[in-house]
């Protein structure tokens, strides 16, 4: 029996907008072409992502790219069938009884191609310097309203290593374990232990998501071109491992 055979309820958990596109793009049009309710909580607003060279390349720094990336992910999680979206430190996606509280994005360094690791100028309310405990409350509290068959988020490495994704991997396992609904993990290619996905059904679909994150990449063909230049196929295909 696969996976998703027996669900009806899906939250996914990313780090910032894009991400859910991205890395899950066609799962999540695919669940939403079954009519699953499909919950998205995004961490953080990707406040330091880099910028397209173009029209919005002066919101980098700016108060402006979190505005946008905003929008951008409005645009797209509509357009993959999102039924309902959350952003971390936010209820219900907040600790009862606390006062909202925004997650930064914490930013990345290179270690080596492909290889991401910690900025050394994250600033002090970013997401991966939050304790750990945090966190988990303020995911814990979502899950709890949702109450979704299956959670879905990263992998212990957080796909390629970037500090915020490591981070809701590890609060995002805590509260599905605290609370005892399942955990898959996203696996970026086949593994013994792990169910692999097709979705190339849904490929349309996914690049006009994808086109909805003007400020972060642009499709080229069947390649993701991200704002650094760095090229990535498109990639309708996932892996979900359970944990």
């Amino acid at each position: 029996m696969s996976i998703l055979d027996t669900v009806t309820s899906v939250l996914l958990v990313h780090a910032h907008p894009d991400d859910e596109t991205i890395g899950t793009g066609g799962l999540i049009a695919h669940l939403s072409s079954r009519g699953i309710r499909i919950s998205l909580v995004t961490a953080t607003r990707g406040e330091r992502g880099e910028v397209v060279a173009g029209p919005l390349s002066a919101f980098v720094g700016t108060p402006a790219l979190a505005e946008e990336r905003e929008r951008e992910l409005e645009r797209a999680a509509a357009t993959l069938g999102v039924s309902e979206r959350f952003w971390l430190g936010v209820a219900p996606a907040r600790a009862p009884g606390l006062p909202a509280r925004r997650y930064r994005d914490s930013g990345m360094e290179w270690i080596r191609p492909g290889l991401a690791g910690p900025a050394h100028d994250s600033d002090a309310d970013a997401l991966a310097r939050a304790p750990l405990d945090d966190v988990t409350a303020d995911l814990a509290a979502v899950v709890q309203h949702v109450r979704p068959s299956l959670v879905i988020s990263y992998d212990a490495t957080g796909g390629y290593g970037h500090p915020d994704h490591v981070r809701v991997h590890d609060a995002a396992l805590a509260a599905s374990r605290k609370l005892a609904i399942p955990y898959a993990e996203i696996l970026d290619t086949p593994e013994a232990d792990a169910e692999w996905f097709g979705f190339e059904a849904q490929h349309d679909i996914l690049v006009a998501a994808l086109g909805c994150h003007a400020s972060q990449l642009t499709v080229d063909g069947e390649y993701i071109v991200h704002s650094g230049g760095q090229r990535d196929p498109i990639r309708t295909a996932v892996g979900l491992r359970l944990r």
